[in-house]
């Protein structure tokens, strides 16, 4: 498990088109776990928190053994998963708002308003 340049992660392009000020992405960095190198994203600007989703919490604790002391990453936490799909998450920042506002959860994550919008408009059309 390694750390690398943020331009390394498979999903930087995803996130630099999302985040209302892309400029945290120089504080952020590709975690590489099983050679997958993935993004977590620094707090700062709108951002107020960030996340990464693991299966194992044993993984999760090497990453935030990687992150301590990194800006951007602070108050770096392991808790369980409110998604089914996995079981652990690794948070830093501030703990966002409840779920169930997506909107208000895309401004904590500090998406641009365009991305809220688009997101939000796509979740319309697939619920029935």
């Amino acid at each position: 498990m390694q750390l690398r340049p943020p331009t390394e992660a498979y999903d930087y392009e995803h996130f630099q088109n999302l985040l209302a000020d892309p400029s945290v992405l120089a504080d952020s960095v590709a975690v590489c776990v099983h050679r997958a190198p993935l993004l977590a994203v620094a707090v700062g600007g709108p951002r107020r928190g960030g996340y990464l989703s693991l299966q194992h919490a044993e993984i999760g604790e090497s990453i935030r053994r990687l992150l301590l002391g990194r800006p951007g990453f602070w108050d770096l936490r392991m808790t369980l998963s409110p998604w089914v799909d996995t079981c652990h998450v690794l948070r830093w920042g501030n703990e966002p708002p409840h779920a169930g506002d997506d909107a208000a959860l895309g401004r904590f994550y500090g998406y641009s308003t365009s991305a809220i919008a688009a997101y939000l408009r796509e979740r319309s059309e697939v619920v029935p």
